[in-house]
């Protein structure tokens, strides 16, 4: 997909520091400079989000994800990470291209990455039933 941002660094038409890659997807540093190696992973196939990603290319998105993610913390001197992703527009997703977004963390960064949310309003048995898989 050309007008694509992520497509184009995929592509190699805009420039990026790429971290890792396997077969099915790259990751490189976000260019948002809101944090010390904040780390997107990507398919390299155009896919929306995650509600349409195949298994294949999920789990290696997932794989390099964890690959990444375990040498953050082995060899880079990071305590944890946070893995975050937004799938669809009212989830806050504002590059529709499949992305997970790793945050290397150290002890008493002072960064809280969970948001406020609002509280439930549904006792858990309704709502259990409600979402459950049949």
């Amino acid at each position: 997909m050309t007008n694509c941002i992520f497509c184009q660094i995929i592509a190699g038409v805009l420039p990026s520091y790429r971290i890792a890659e396997n077969k099915q997807a790259i990751a490189f540093l976000a260019t948002a400079r809101d944090m010390d190696g904040h780390i997107l992973v990507v398919p390299r196939q155009h896919i929306q989000s995650i509600l349409d990603c195949d298994d294949a290319t999920l789990a290696a998105v997932m794989q390099l994800t964890r690959q990444i993610s375990v040498h953050l913390v082995q060899a880079c001197g990071y305590a944890g990470v946070n893995l975050l992703n937004a799938s669809g527009t009212s989830a806050g997703q504002s590059v529709l291209h499949f992305h997970i977004h790793i945050l290397p963390r150290r002890t008493g960064d002072g960064i809280n990455a969970w948001p406020a949310l609002p509280g439930a309003t549904e006792d858990l048995a309704t709502i259990a039933q409600r979402i459950r898989l049949n």
